[in-house]
């Protein structure tokens, strides 16, 4: 009869397996690594060696230097899918703009996106503006301590929670953002894709969770993987976790965390209008509230169908979404765009207004404007480089 196969003979065997071969290995095996750590001695040891190195190295990022609940729970928001450098000036002058949190629930949300133009996945800042409401009506605007309250708040799942309530109040919630599931991708050499492993991933946060020193703990958690144990070319020597990371002392923390083969990202051609009236205005439209881009001001257009030209595109669209008809001009420009989940080809060409009265029959709301009055308006990203051809074109 064989010997029953263990967990270590997984982890051992994976820097020789194939992708195939390591992606049939048993979401058991992880769940049993967990239990490995959760052993007093080695906890306590992973522990004290993450806060040592955290407190000679930590990064001194503006949302440290308080317990402010409030400007905590933006900055966590707003680290969401967004690189560090890229959020702090957002961070700042978002801050200046709403200090309080009853400055942003009293805010038009136009005002809200316009603060976040830029910033990308817009639906955080409707969330933030939204709760920010419903703090104030539900919790006399205080940002509530209890796990659940938060959790009900539009935009804050589990990870954000235990970012704010951990930084904010020092509460022992445990965290799991794309940093910290990579740094425990490798300490257990976890046999699978982490998205297979949420549940064993989640409960090796909460074993390894410092409960007197929950803040600090978390925080140096996210720092070892923003600084560390990186996607690319891990600092393994100067991990405080490589004398206890499998990963590392199998030699394939290259190798992890797994990934799950992606398909390719759909492509879609749009065409775009910049239509001018008489009075050498631009026509632009606000989008429906919900799904992508939700709020945001845009120049009109759409979808190119098949056997269809740009130009034909353009006058179709214009009448279905405005019901009115324009003249086609010249191009303007043409955008290569990437969104999380498709990428766009926006052709814009100049139109000019024959007839007819614009209707939002498509959108929320229309409006003609000037070339001055246009940064009044939130955009889309791409959006803002046909602005900028605009400028340079006139």
């Amino acid at each position: 009869m064989g010997r029953h196969r263990t967990p270590a003979d997984s982890l051992a065997d994976l820097s020789v397996l194939t992708v195939r071969e390591r992606k049939q290995l048993s979401v058991k095996d992880a769940t049993s690594d967990v239990e490995q750590f959760a052993e007093p001695g080695r906890r306590e040891s992973l522990s004290q060696s993450l806060l040592t190195w955290y407190a000679d190295t930590r990064r001194d990022l503006p949302w440290r230097h308080g317990c402010d609940p409030y400007a905590i729970w933006v900055s966590e928001i707003m680290l969401q899918q967004t690189q560090v450098k890229t959020v702090i000036p957002y961070y700042h002058r978002w801050l200046e703009k709403f200090p309080t949190l009853e400055a942003l629930a009293s805010t038009d949300l136009q005002q809200v996106l316009k603060a976040w133009e830029g910033l990308g996945y817009y639906s955080r800042a409707r969330n933030l503006h939204q709760a920010a409401q419903e703090i104030r009506q539900r919790h006399g605007g205080i940002f509530p301590t209890q796990l659940n309250d938060v959790l009900a708040l539009p935009g804050i799942g589990r990870t954000t929670a235990g970012g704010i309530l951990s930084a904010a109040f020092n509460q022992p919630v445990a965290i799991l953002d794309g940093n910290v599931k990579r740094v425990l991708a490798r300490l257990v050499a976890l046999p699978v894709p982490p998205a297979k492993a949420t549940k064993q991933l989640w409960q090796l946060s909460e074993v390894l969770l410092n409960r007197e020193h929950p803040r600090e703990f978390n925080q140096a958690l996210m720092d070892l993987g923003a600084t560390v144990c990186t996607p690319k070319n891990p600092d393994c020597p100067n991990c405080p976790w490589s004398s206890h990371c499998q990963a590392y002392n199998l030699g394939i923390q290259s190798q992890l965390p797994m990934r799950e083969t992606s398909p390719p990202l759909p492509h879609k051609t749009i065409g775009v209008a910049v239509i001018w009236n008489e009075q050498s205005q631009i026509l632009i439209d606000r989008r429906r509230a919900e799904g992508l881009l939700g709020g945001l001001w845009e120049f009109p257009g759409g979808k190119i169908e098949c056997g269809e030209t740009v130009e034909e595109c353009i006058k179709r669209e214009i009448q279905e979404e405005l019901g009115i008809d324009i003249e086609v001009g010249e191009r303007l420009i043409t955008i290569d765009h990437a969104y999380s989940h498709f990428r766009v080809t926006l052709t814009v060409h100049h139109c000019r207004h024959l007839s007819g009265l614009p209707q939002p029959i498509e959108c929320d709301e229309i409006r003609w404007v000037t070339l001055d009055e246009i940064d009044q308006f939130p955009f889309p990203k791409a959006n803002s480089q046909i602005i900028a051809a605009l400028r340079e074109n006139s």
